[in-house]
């Protein structure tokens, strides 16, 4: 009981740092590998459950605070017209949470960018939940099978914070600043790569510019 609370508390941590968390998946591993009697399905609903709760908070965060209170007006109705395809598209977008959550890549641009949307968090993280428990009990189980072959006196060198993992995170979160900026009524109606500029005149308030590439 205590090995799931402390692994339940380790994945929550992990989901809810914005960036540059380790991804839960090298926990999974480790856990299956240092625990090898343990059962791998319970250990991956726990740390799912954990994963799950972390990126709604991440997101319920975005929402809240960035698009809720440093979002320009401008920037917010941008955002709005993906909402609004997002809402016509709710299948489609259930789906790609499930099968994301089934990789091991991180989640939490992907969470942070879904957050500004404004939308409902109960389904995706749903299928999210599902994702990464399938994913989780891999890991633990392939933890565990490499336990039975390798010495467990033996130690792995290297940290996750490798000049790819960070490059990788910020390229990330650029992205989500990119998501941000693009003209999406441009975009999903005329098929045009629009790059919007907020500019502030005196006398004329927030105004939009668009300029196409």
């Amino acid at each position: 009981m205590t090995t799931l609370a402390i692994l339940f508390a380790v994945v929550l941590l992990i989901n809810v740092m914005p960036a540059f968390a380790p991804p839960t998946w090298m926990a999974m591993s480790w856990i299956g590998f240092n625990v090898p009697e343990g059962n791998p399905f319970v250990f991956a609903i726990v740390a799912a459950s954990a994963a799950t709760l972390g990126r709604l908070i991440l997101a319920t965060f975005a929402r809240s605070l960035v698009r809720g209170r440093l979002m320009r007006e401008s920037d917010r109705q941008n955002i709005d017209v993906v909402k609004v395809w997002l809402e016509k598209h709710k299948t489609m977008t259930v789906g790609a949470f499930f099968f994301y959550a089934l990789s091991p890549f991180p989640s939490n641009y992907l969470f942070i960018a879904y957050g500004l949307s404004g939308l409902p968090l109960r389904v995706i993280g749903a299928a999210f939940f599902v994702g990464r428990t399938v994913s989780y009990a891999i890991w633990a189980h392939l933890g565990r099978l490499v336990s039975a072959r390798i010495d467990p006196e033996v130690q792995f060198e290297g940290g996750y914070l490798s000049g790819y993992f960070v490059v990788t995170q910020l390229v990330l979160l650029g992205l989500v600043y990119i998501l941000m900026k693009l003209d999406w009524k441009m975009l999903l109606e005329q098929r045009k790569l629009v790059w919007r500029r907020s500019l502030k005149r005196p006398g004329h308030g927030d105004q939009s510019h668009t300029t196409e590439h």
